[in-house]
């Protein structure tokens, strides 16, 4: 069936605001209508505490447990209960990696490993165990901006604690076989610990064909409000130390939930989840999400040819990573790129004066522009509401900032 785009974007009020061209989802991607009112009507009819009789307090709890429900079928969770609400997926790792820092300091094995093409949060809060005894072992990524599994061989042992890897590279998009990471990270006994949060949005999720022992998503990156979540294997979120009142089970996901977190974004997840699964056919929810998440990237695959077609044309363009439109199977459609001759902040500000959205910086990956040599880029990160029809403008007009630069 062909995609249903136009119907799809009636979906985000913001894609009619002012004719903005967002291209800047993997900074945080636009809600649908459906999520909005879940907000609203957790905030106007019931903004109070769980774990009161009243009617309100009970709604509050069954939408979160509603909302696990709905975050371990997109994940497909064994268990509801492996699922942790909270406020972001760095807040997470550092959780996790503290707990896992308590361990190491009794003693076992002590190295992290951790690669050059992650997001920052899922290395420097490993890197932060090193007085706990940790030692961190890099595993690069190789010149054609890939992870490759079988180079893990060389720096796995029987002194692996852990692999931090992601999914997918926030800034140029690259893919990762997170399960041959976790075949052989298990037979050495080690545990592996994945950021999904910006390959969240482009296609399925499933942690037990990934066979990894943790993972973290940002709700924010997959057309939910502002908040987070962290799966992991019932036993092994049990078994780590954390902080928590006394009044707190030592159980997932309680433990894992000290505080009050923002319910009404919790609301808002469940209904990013309910407007996925209504992508998608199919005859439980687990298989329509699934039907929904690959016909996503079926048509994000077609923007990803097009995107890498319109930048290789320009002049002056260099795009980081995998370049080549026969490959984008194994990339999102997010592109650091820079242009020849002009800071990348002058490239997103002329492009902002077209109403066009992108990002320009590090993109909170400092060692991967070390190994890029640069010291920042520009980025278009891309999701299935954004049209073939953008991609041509947003190329217009890079061409035009392309051409003013040369006169």
């Amino acid at each position: 069936m062909k995609f249903p785009i136009a119907e799809i974007r009636k979906c985000f009020p913001a894609l009619h605001e002012r004719d903005t061209v967002f291209f800047d989802n993997a900074a945080g991607a636009q809600v649908p209508r459906q999520v909005l009112d879940a907000v609203m009507q957790h905030l106007l009819l019931r903004n109070v505490q769980r774990g009161g009789p009243y009617r309100q307090s009970r709604e509050v709890d069954e939408t979160i447990a509603r909302a696990r429900k709905s975050v371990a079928a997109f994940v497909n969770a064994r268990n509801p209960d492996e699922i942790c609400f909270g406020m972001n997926a760095t807040s997470f790792i550092r959780l996790v990696s503290q707990a896992i820092g308590q361990i190491m300091r009794r003693g076992g094995r002590k190295e992290i490993i951790v690669t050059d093409l992650d997001h920052d949060s899922n290395i420097a809060t490993w890197l932060a165990l090193r007085p706990d005894g940790a030692k961190i072992v890099w595993w690069r990524m190789r010149k054609d901006g890939r992870l490759h599994a079988e180079d893990l061989d060389a720096l796995l042992s029987r002194k692996t604690r852990l692999v931090a890897c992601t999914l997918a590279s926030n800034c140029m998009g690259s893919t990762l076989d997170a399960a041959e990471v976790s075949k052989r990270a298990h037979a050495v006994g080690a545990e592996v610990f994945v950021d999904g949060v910006h390959y969240s949005p482009h296609g399925p999720i499933d942690v037990q064909a990934l066979g990894c022992d943790y993972l973290v998503c940002s709700g924010y990156k997959a057309f939910a409000p502002h908040m987070g979540f962290l799966w992991g294997r019932k036993e092994a979120l049990d078994v780590l130390p954390t902080f928590r009142e006394d009044f707190i089970p030592d159980s997932a996901p309680f433990k894992f939930e000290v505080g009050t977190y923002v319910y009404e974004n919790v609301a808002g997840m469940d209904a990013a989840v309910d407007y996925l699964e209504g992508l998608g056919t199919g005859r439980t929810r687990r298989a329509r999400l699934v039907d929904a998440m690959i016909s996503i990237r079926d048509y994000e695959a077609s923007l990803s040819v097009e995107l890498l077609k319109a930048l290789n044309a320009i002049e002056g363009v260099t795009v980081y990573g995998i370049s080549d439109p026969a490959l984008v199977r194994l990339r999102t459609p997010t592109v650091s790129f820079n242009v020849e001759g002009i800071p990348s902040r002058r490239v997103a500000e002329s492009l902002a004066g077209a109403n066009i959205a992108i990002r320009d910086g590090n993109m909170y990956t400092p060692r991967l522009m070390k190994r890029l040599k640069q010291t920042d880029t520009a980025r278009v990160s891309l999701v299935h509401y954004n049209t073939v029809e953008e991609i041509q403008r947003f190329a217009e007009a890079l061409r035009r900032v392309r051409n003013g630069h040369a006169k």
